[in-house]
């Protein structure tokens, strides 16, 4: 069996692996330790992440034609990709979050939704809130304006309702004023 015969397989699954990715993440792991690099694999997967390592060159062959063809400069010195079908900001925000507490891990770039990153790129991107987090946010200024409502609705019905509530004196004034005037 030839050489191309057994690494075409291996192209393969990278290819379909980014194929309708959100997001595409390179990484060098170099310098983290077993229990480190356990630990960022377990927090990949529970975010429903592609965590791999392959050979540069497989991944060159599998970027070819694809919006990860911007990507073959960082694929120098030992890469591992990260890959999200789902959540476009979920691999740049685990792999930085993880990296302030691993030094070692270093980003190199990515692309997100088309777009490619450098670094410093994918930095910013990881400051973007999740999607349920956005969500909830939305939701709770949604929310704000209706619970205010019902808190004042409430405190109305305890005191009687609203004939039980005396008008404001300053609303009064005006009237007697406009009155005067006319009079004359």
């Amino acid at each position: 069996m030839a050489k191309v015969e057994l690494k075409q397989p291996v192209v393969d699954e990278i290819s379909a692996n980014i194929k309708d990715a959100q997001s595409v993440v390179l990484v060098d792991y170099r310098g983290l330790t077993v229990e480190q690099d356990t630990n960022l694999r377990k927090q990949l997967r529970e975010a429903d992440i592609v965590y791999k390592v392959y050979k540069n060159t497989m991944m060159n062959f599998a970027f070819k034609g694809t919006d990860c063809e911007s990507l073959t400069p960082y694929l120098e010195g030992p890469s591992a990709i990260a890959i999200s079908k789902t959540d476009a900001t979920a691999p740049a925000r685990i792999l930085c979050k993880f990296a302030k507490d691993a030094p070692k891990l270093e980003v190199k770039g990515g692309i997100v939704e088309g777009l490619s990153y450098d670094a410093a790129g994918i930095m910013e991107i990881a400051k973007i809130p999740s999607r349920e987090e956005l969500l909830s946010k939305l939701l709770g200024s949604i929310q704000s304006p209706i619970a205010n409502f019902a808190r004042v609705m409430n405190q109305l019905a305890e005191k009687g309702g609203a004939g039980a509530c005396e008008a404001p004196v300053a609303a009064e004034a005006p009237a007697e004023q406009a009155a005067e005037p006319a009079a004359e």
